[in-house]
């Protein structure tokens, strides 16, 4: 066990890689962006892909429970990234839509979310990278176990 790695898991790599990505995704978004985070960006973008969606399947993509998601959520509708309204058919549920701000802002912080993505598979070969997918899906499937 070594001091950069406490657990002497590749676990704790893991965490670490996961923890970097993110804070050198926000430092870019932010140079772009200043008022939006990495997981409101994410909201942008599976909403963009599915307007359907409901809030709690957007929580379960991004691994926030019903509250934080709640927060996010009024916070970007406060910025102007989103509107939110009483589904017509069950009053219970939201309808989440973006607004031109937030169309705007996805298409100025998508070429770096891509540049984002490059630089930390930088020097990864496809292979590498299926197998570390695959690798890690098979944690993913024994931890739920």
């Amino acid at each position: 066990m070594s001091l950069k790695n406490p657990t002497g898991t590749v676990l704790y790599s893991i965490e670490q890689a996961i923890k970097e990505y993110r804070k050198v995704s926000q430092r870019n978004i932010e140079k772009i962006v200043k008022d939006i985070t990495v997981d409101q960006c994410l909201i942008l973008m599976i909403l963009d892909k599915d307007s359907e969606i409901s809030q709690k399947e957007v929580a379960d993509l991004i691994f926030k429970d019903k509250a934080s998601i709640t927060r996010m959520i009024e916070l970007m509708v406060k910025k102007d990234y989103l509107t939110r309204t009483i589904h017509p058919e069950d009053r219970r549920k939201f309808n989440l839509e973006i607004t031109e701000k937030g169309k705007e802002t996805l298409g100025l912080i998508n070429p770096t979310i891509q540049i984002n993505r490059q630089t930390a598979l930088n020097g990864l070969s496809l292979e590498e990278i299926n197998f570390l997918d695959k690798t890690l899906k098979k944690i993913i499937t024994n931890c739920k176990l």
